[in-house]
């Protein structure tokens, strides 16, 4: 099914903006603009046409003007009236730029200079004109249907005065004269929209924020393709369209992303299967502490969470990930999400990992990846419906993970002994004696208490003997304690969600209220 409609395109160095023709397919985005086109006659090119008008005394030349030098623009024609000599012609076009008028070039003209010329020209007046194809949207020259007679009226004022030629300005001769009509052979043109510039979707991303920064565009948005060619800055007249339009190519995007996984995956081995993949920004601090935001392309895959600069197109490009982590070890993380009635929800889904962010940037759908040695990557999406996506995604690639290991074991040590300590998926928590090899104690996920630790290497253990009731303390002291504190939390979230799915559902902070709102 393709989706077409009128958006703007936005030129930041100018700050003008160019009426465009969107289409979109499954499978590409394209962008066209309006151009007269030869059709029949001549084969020549229809960059410039060199038209003749007759003058008559009821309608003069039969057309308005608009433009001209003091506005950076070239005079164009804005009005062409029906049945009057411009329209007869056959060859004139609304959006035509003036580029001669009886062999004088006006291209440097001003408005009025333009105006003079035209009406002082004579019975017979020869312009020459060329269609402006980025004509700026200050102009308010209507889109219309493409064809000489049927552009009509957008309804909206411009800043620019239309001055009407098709009164009689300065003629010498008051008899009626001939209609300025079509001859035979002449060649016949029409005004068309032209492809000029098709973005595959496929891997491409979409940012609706000013490069590098938390700054949102109003109702408008990019659309990068994996080769980095951008559509430059689309803009939409409402933020229905806007939203409409984004939704519809994230959409497309995303089910491309699907079919690639799906191949990806027939050269894999069940256990080692892609997840889910995407594009996010991630925040940096900058040198003078402002955010920055880079685009990054997350995958999971197998057992790890992977952070690449540019997509994986190949097997061996997953070798190449910028990071590479193991799913058990990490935590994820919603920190805020927009809600319908515009309030902040700050998500702290964890309690007891505790980790401080600053939340003051703009950009309302958030999650990080907290990673071993106390370190995060900080991310935001742009659509809520990813943020439930990729909280969904960790969850079943993490709880995958947990059952395909069945059990982690970390050196660690207390009181100068150097012990294991394992995470079991069956039997829970396990410790024994590095050397010897033997048990010194063993609890099941139902035992743990409770648990604190000092943020650095020592983490304290509540367990609750099932003979006595008493709760006992154990001490351990580790490398890396936030991969093992990680690696607990992967292990009891996955024993739950085998025992109630249900509960780990109703957890979902992004999921239950993007799709309830």
């Amino acid at each position: 099914q393709t989706k077409t409609g009128i958006a703007l395109l936005y030129d930041e160095v100018s700050e003008n903006a160019y009426d465009i023709r969107l289409k979109l397919t499954k499978e590409v985005l394209t962008i066209q603009k309006q151009d007269v086109v030869c059709v029949s006659g001549s084969d020549h090119s229809a960059n410039h046409r060199t038209v003749t008008l007759r003058r008559q005394p009821v309608g003069g030349l039969g057309l308005s003007i608009k433009g001209g030098a003091e506005h950076k623009v070239p005079v164009v024609i804005s009005k062409i009236f029906k049945d009057q000599a411009a329209e007869q012609t056959g060859m004139l076009f609304i959006g035509d730029a003036i580029i001669q008028v009886n062999g004088i070039n006006v291209e440097s003209a001003t408005h009025e200079e333009v105006v003079h010329l035209l009406r002082n020209a004579g019975d017979e007046v020869t312009i020459t004109v060329q269609y402006l194809r980025e004509a700026p949207s200050f102009l308010k020259l209507p889109i219309g249907s493409p064809g000489p007679s049927s552009d009509h009226s957008s309804g909206t004022s411009s800043p620019l005065f239309d001055s009407g030629l098709h009164l009689n300005g300065n003629s010498t001769n008051t008899a009626p004269s001939s209609p300025s009509s079509p001859i035979a052979n002449e060649p016949k043109y029409e005004k068309r929209w032209l492809d000029t510039l098709s973005v595959p979707l496929s891997m491409a991303r979409i940012s609706r924020y000013k490069t590098g920064t938390d700054k949102l565009r109003s109702n408008a948005f990019e659309v990068l393709a994996l080769d980095g060619v951008s559509t430059g800055i689309l803009q939409f007249y409402t933020a229905q369209e806007s939203a409409d339009w984004l939704r519809a190519m994230s959409t497309n995007i995303s089910d491309l992303t699907l079919q690639n996984m799906k191949m990806a995956n027939k050269c894999c081995s069940p256990s080692d299967q892609v997840i889910h993949m995407g594009w996010v920004n991630e925040r940096f601090e900058g040198g003078d502490s402002s955010q920055l935001y880079k685009s990054k392309f997350l995958a999971l895959k197998g057992s790890s969470f992977y952070i690449f600069s540019t997509p994986p197109v190949s097997t061996l490009d997953w070798v190449r990930a910028e990071k590479i982590y193991n799913l058990c070890e990490v935590l994820f993380k919603i920190h805020k999400l927009w809600l319908a009635d515009d309030c902040w929800l700050q998500a702290n889904l964890y309690l007891g990992i505790h980790q401080e962010f600053d939340l003051e940037d703009q950009r309302p759908y958030c999650f990080s990846v907290m990673v071993g040695h106390g370190k995060s990557h900080y991310f935001s999406v742009e659509l809520g419906s990813e943020l439930a996506v990729w909280e969904k995604s960790f969850q079943r690639a993490i709880f995958l993970e947990v059952q395909r290991t069945g059990s982690k074991t970390y050196m660690c040590s207390w009181q100068g002994d150097t012990l294991c300590f394992t995470v079991d998926f069956a039997l829970g928590f396990t410790c024994f004696d590095s050397k010897t090899k033997n048990v010194l104690w063993r609890f099941k996920f139902s035992q743990l208490k409770g648990s604190s630790d000092d943020g650095k290497t020592r983490v304290k253990l509540l367990f609750q003997n099932l003979d006595t009731k008493q709760i006992e303390t154990k001490e351990l002291e580790f490398q890396d304690l936030t991969a093992v504190l990680h690696c607990i939390h992967s292990f009891i979230a996955a024993k739950v969600a085998s025992v109630d799915p249900v509960f780990i559902d109703s957890q979902s902070i992004a999921r239950k209220y993007m799709y309830n709102n």
